[in-house]
């Protein structure tokens, strides 16, 4: 009955797996193929405790044959001996009571799949001779998984990735749902239609480290004119009917969230789910500011992070993606300190003494690359940066936006180290971030050298003297500002400019 149960699930889900043999209960890693694209694939094995004591730790080994070999890899430690790939759990993921499982991912180049699996020594199947896995097949996926290189920018993607419900150009804005400032309130009912994306900010933990997320309307007494949370929860949903996307934020310049544990992790799952539960969100906006982000030192390549706070966000993401499944929205909101800096420093760097949190974001992006929708980079309150031309960029014109998005969109060695390559995102997957008005942050840019910086990245035109190394990108995603309520308060100034440029481009 097992076995036919874990035969109908995987049917359902469109992944190939490989048919266990009728061995006796007890720990076993089952493989399966979870993307093919010709050059590549991407699997995943499940390590299941079918006996009757806890594993404490896990180590799963196959061979794979000339001409293929792992690349990236997630959830679990690697190392290699000629043709044998020999993955270790986590400190986080090892224990595996009677009756669970876990499981790691990872990327291979090549057409080769594992053979000779082994847990913990003995075959990946029980006991018995250690089964050799027949080649899979499987639905090429919209577009191949990252690798630990760049592709050349000239290749574009082999098919065109799912929108998840999104117009091919997004206006997105961030709505002051729990507080007030100088800008005012604005009602969920009263965002013009324009927006294709309110993020709602923010959830914020009830201590820096606990995981715990809460989230409530502004007080009547702060924010005059408030609607009472049913008339908000209605307004979200006539929003959602007109094919809008609400998130809750979480995090923000005062709130600190920091998943120094399991424990935490697994309250900010919760904690988060209830928030998207009660107001029946589309899903989270991660905009993780300050210290919620930094490296240990040690901690030097972003595939393969080790670092607590890091590797447990990444977790918990990833179980909230699971929760709600394939129309689950997910964006990013980070700084540039901590995403575009790593071009030239990472952490607290190979002799320390850095700030470990330079470049902190990118392996939560990396590792997240698949499931996110949009990222957008704060392109302000932002020193200068340098960019792929090795020249500083600074704030409050077309060439900083230019600049920092091109990194994303070509790829970048992280800490100068050519071995040790981000990746490009999609270009759907990218957008940038800039203030609505000069009250709502230090960078603001007048509408028309916004506008020049997506022509350049769009089209290749206007780009004055930055040349984009990404070349052109037909598909890049939009805008996103802070904030829908400046952007009310200097008489919808970013709206009405930027929502019928963008709905103008091809």
């Amino acid at each position: 009955m097992l076995l036919a149960a874990v035969a109908a699930v995987l049917a359902t889900s469109g992944a190939v797996a490989v048919a266990l043999p009728a061995y006796a209960a007890g720990p076993t890693a089952t493989f399966v193929k979870t993307a093919d694209w010709g050059a590549g694939w991407e699997g995943k094995y499940t390590v299941s405790n079918g006996g009757t004591t806890t594993l404490t730790s896990w180590s799963v080994a196959f061979d794979l044959p000339a001409g293929s070999a792992v690349g990236t890899y997630w959830d679990a430690l690697l190392t290699s001996s000629g043709r044998r790939y020999t993955f270790t759990n986590r400190s986080w993921n090892g224990t595996v009571a009677p009756g669970a499982s876990v499981s790691f991912g990872f990327v291979v180049t090549g057409a080769g799949t594992p053979a000779n699996c082994t847990l913990n020594g003995a075959s990946c199947g029980g006991t018995g001779t250690p089964p050799t896995t027949a080649p899979p097949t499987s639905t090429p996926p919209s577009t191949p998984p990252p690798t630990t290189t760049p592709p050349p920018t000239t290749t574009p993607p082999p098919t065109t990735p799912p929108t998840g419900g999104l117009p091919k150009r997004a206006l997105i804005g961030y709505l002051h749902a729990s507080f007030a400032n100088g800008s005012g309130y604005v009602r969920m009912a009263d965002v013009p239609a324009e927006w294709d994306i309110i993020n709602l900010a923010f959830g914020e933990p009830t201590s820096v480290t606990s995981g715990d997320i809460r989230f409530q309307l502004c007080p009547a007494g702060e924010c005059p004119g408030v609607e009472t949370e049913a008339a908000f929860i209605a307004a979200i949903r006539a929003k959602q009917q007109q094919g809008k996307k609400v998130l809750i934020s979480i995090g923000g310049q005062n709130g600190q969230v920091q998943l120094t544990t399991s424990a935490a992790r697994d309250r900010f799952v919760s904690s988060v789910s209830a928030i998207i539960d009660r107001y029946g969100l589309d899903g989270l906006d991660i905009d993780f500011e300050g210290h919620s982000l930094s490296l240990n030192t040690g901690d030097t390549d972003f595939r393969n992070p080790t670092t607590p706070v890091i590797v447990n966000l990444i977790s918990a993401v990833r179980a909230l993606k699971q929760r709600y499944g394939a129309g689950f929205v997910l964006t990013m909101a980070p700084e540039t300190f901590f995403v575009q800096l790593g071009y030239q420093y990472y952490g607290s760097g190979p002799w320390g003494g850095q700030d470990p949190r330079a470049g902190s974001y990118l392996p939560v992006i990396h590792a997240l690359r698949n499931d996110i929708t949009v990222l957008h980079v704060q392109d302000y309150n932002s020193g200068p940066i340098m960019g792929l031309d090795n020249q500083y960029h600074t704030m409050g014109g077309a060439d900083f936006h230019i600049a920092m998005t091109d990194m994303l969109l070509a790829g970048f060695p992280v800490a100068g180290n050519t071995a040790n390559a981000f990746p490009p995102l999609r270009e759907d997957q990218v957008a940038f971030g800039t203030p609505a008005a000069t009250s709502a942050g230090n960078g603001y840019v007048a509408p028309a050298g916004v506008q020049q910086a997506v022509t350049c990245l769009v089209r290749g035109t206007s780009c004055g003297g930055y040349t984009p190394r990404s070349g052109t990108n037909p598909n890049l995603r939009g805008l996103m500002t802070w904030s829908i309520n400046w952007d009310r308060y200097y008489g919808w100034e970013f709206k009405n400019a930027h929502e019928p440029f963008l709905n103008s481009l091809p």
